[in-house]
């Protein structure tokens, strides 16, 4: 009995060592990795002067920033009103009157300063898309504002700013989501507060008027603030529409007023959609399969019922839960996922690796006047192209709350530009738990750091042929880059359309992977890859890209390309 005890001793106390050195090879592992992740955030301004309800990246490299205009004073104040009046510091009235301060700027990233813009009506809630050549075509907000239509076109010479159509929407627009479509410059414009509808602009004919949508009405929650304004909209290879609502989706064919497909309702509880305030991508499109597969992704959201719980300042946890669908094909099957903590309110912007950054937000609540509390301040980091439950990294954490109109966008160089955050309906500093946010961060991904230098794609250029304003589909283009070591055998070729981003969504964002049809090594570390451009307008519409070099996970800095049809 005693050899038999000694020898359960033994082996217990084997097996005791063996989890120790298991917990603490699992800990020094997860250390090692912690320790080696390099991303880090840079404090870039302390005053943006507005609130970054809305944001987008020009391709003259700036970014254009707004709030809305009925939020009374913001912190840019101007010396006269854009009608020539002066606004003077000696006046009370001056002191409270709006059209005496900014409510947009230009930010230019090279010189990190800014400029005011000028909005005729207020763009509160609004929504957006870059047309071909550049132009940033953004309609509708709130009140006089609902049924505009402006503009604004990138220039150099910092004289450009926001111009108003003569032209109006057929219906209020507040809420509302916005998407170009691949033919003749046109934009669709899909929901917003009861607005059970879509149109497109430009009109085709002036007697063309707005289409009703049932499946806005279908998915429309009277108790929960809407749950299906902002809906979530990407274009399919195929040339139609998947629009998201609430928690439901289809596949439209927007030229023939036509449901094409009904896809399953995404398992779980909540909503997806504002206020609830999910978020959503379309995954990476691949030259490898012809860029036929086309899968969405949607995270996070408000649980049932947050939307009235805030009212009574009760603020429920958020849903921490993924659902990724293909939407080509007939197999249509969403596969669920958790991500590493509860959000709403977040941004999700696909990097040039491919993976998605998940940023900003808060944990607790939904979207609307002081509907939320504790704010998430790490972001997620999620490969697409991992095992299940091995997808999401948890990132360096910020001190700055992000909460209701935040907003985040992809720059050129790699960095993630975050701004904005006000849960209040006027600019509030004191007295509050989540004051007005006019600080101006960028997060920097740990690709961006002096380790990876040697791996780095340099002095990337493209050379145009033929075309010198452009790229046709479906031709060879060759581009020259440089790279002081030999290249790895996993070199990616990247295109990305920057997004217009608020409210969680980022209009028009798509990343599309380009086929290499051959590379050479000219001599001193000298590249030249040609590349083939998308085969069509559906795979990617008319306009301005980013397009990187990325050399085994390392990202060059990214040069803008324009394709156009031939």
């Amino acid at each position: 009995m005693g050899d038999k005890n000694h020898l359960l001793y033994v082996v217990t106390i084997h097996a005791i060592f063996a989890l120790l050195h298991f917990i603490v090879s699992d800990a020094v592992e997860t250390l090692a990795r912690a320790v080696g992740r390099q991303e880090r955030w840079q404090l870039l301004r302390n005053n943006t002067g507005v609130v970054a309800m809305h944001m987008a990246l020009t391709h003259e490299n700036t970014v254009i920033i707004f709030d809305q205009t009925e939020a009374g004073p913001s912190q840019y104040r101007l010396h006269e009103r854009y009608n020539g009046r002066r606004c003077s510091t000696r006046s009370r009235a001056d002191l409270k009157d709006g059209a005496c301060y900014a409510h947009s700027v230009e930010y230019y990233i090279h010189g990190n300063n800014l400029r005011p813009l000028r909005f005729v009506s207020d763009p509160w809630c609004s929504s957006g898309s870059f047309l071909s050549n550049g132009t940033l075509l953004q309609v509708g907000g709130h009140g006089r504002g609902s049924q505009r239509i402006r503009y604004f076109r990138p220039c150099r010479d910092h004289l450009c700013n926001w111009q108003q159509s003569k032209r109006s929407l057929s219906d209020n627009r507040w809420y509302a989501s916005n998407l170009l479509l691949p033919q003749h410059d046109r934009v669709i414009v899909v929901g917003g507060r009861n607005a059970y509808s879509y149109e497109f602009i430009p009109k085709l004919h002036t007697k063309d008027r707005s289409f009703n949508l049932p499946f806005l009405h279908d998915t429309h929650d009277e108790d929960g603030g809407g749950n299906n304004l902002y809906p979530f909209l990407h274009l399919s290879s195929d040339g139609n529409l998947f629009i998201f609502a609430n928690r439901d989706s289809i596949l439209f064919n927007y030229q023939r007023n036509r449901v094409v497909k009904t896809f399953p309702r995404i398992p779980g509880g909540g909503s997806r959609s504002y206020p609830s305030s999910g978020s959503s991508v379309i995954l990476p499109l691949d030259h490898q399969d012809r860029f036929q597969k086309v899968e969405v992704m949607v995270c996070g959201g408000a649980a049932s019922g947050a939307y009235e719980a805030a009212a009574r300042g009760r603020f429920l946890p958020a849903l921490s839960s993924c659902g990724r669908m293909v939407i080509t094909g007939n197999n249509h099957i969403w596969k669920m996922e958790n991500m590493p903590g509860p959000r709403t309110m977040h941004d999700m912007l696909i990097l040039p690796t491919g993976h998605i950054l998940i940023i900003n937000g808060a944990r607790r609540g939904c979207a609307g006047w002081q509907n939320a509390a504790t704010p998430s301040l790490r972001p997620y980091l999620y490969n697409p192209k991992k095992s299940r439950g091995q997808r999401f990294t948890v990132l360096k954490a910020t001190r700055i709350a992000r909460m209701y109109h935040s907003s985040a966008l992809l720059l050129p160089d790699g960095r993630v530009l975050v701004a904005g955050g006000n849960p209040y309906n006027t600019y509030t500093f004191s007295n509050v738990a989540y004051p007005t946010e006019l600080r101006l961060q960028a997060f920097v991904p740990d690709y961006m750091d002096r380790q990876f230098n040697d791996l780095r794609p340099g002095n990337v250029t493209i050379e145009y042929e033929g075309h010198s304003s452009g790229v046709a589909y479906g031709t060879a283009f060759t581009i020259h880059f440089w790279l002081g070591r030999r290249p790895s055998k996993d070199v990616e070729y990247s295109v990305y359309a920057p997004p217009f981003t608020t409210h969680s969504i980022s209009m028009n964002q798509r990343l599309l992977k380009l086929r290499c049809r051959h590379k050479t090594r000219d001599g001193g570390g000298s590249m030249s890859a040609v590349l083939e451009a998308p085969p069509s307008p559906n795979v990617a519409p008319p306009g301005y890209y980013l397009l990187t070099v990325v050399n085994n996970g390392i990202p060059s800095l990214s040069q803008w390309i324009r394709f156009i049809p031939a």
